[in-house]
């Protein structure tokens, strides 16, 4: 990385630009999906940066939802058309980009 070196804006901007993923939610899941289940399903198209069942705080049961953080743009809209409506442990996914909380 020695040739940012004589502009460091550059560097600052490239290195917070290569942190920025695609969210992706996953919706519609039997309770006993695991993180690494969906994992092994979002690897099929891409690299995958992170995995998060979402679980009930008080039981720590799931609580049907996950996200998904993908590196590449057009993988994570592969997964996202491919994988929509399909059936995962016997329930319909629901998949699309995940809109930021207000």
């Amino acid at each position: 990385m020695g040739y940012f070196v004589g502009n460091p804006k550059i560097k600052i901007f490239i290195y917070f630009y290569s942190f920025i993923f695609m969210n992706i939610y996953i919706g519609n899941l039997s309770y006993g999906v695991k993180e690494a289940d969906l994992t092994r399903l979002m690897e099929d198209f891409g690299a995958v940066s992170s995995v998060k069942v979402i679980k009930d705080r008080e039981t720590g049961r799931s609580k049907g939802f996950a996200f998904c953080e993908m590196e590449n743009d057009d993988e994570a809209k592969a997964a996202i058309e491919q994988l929509n409506g399909t059936e995962y442990s016997g329930r319909p996914l629901v998949v699309k980009e995940a809109l930021p909380r207000n």
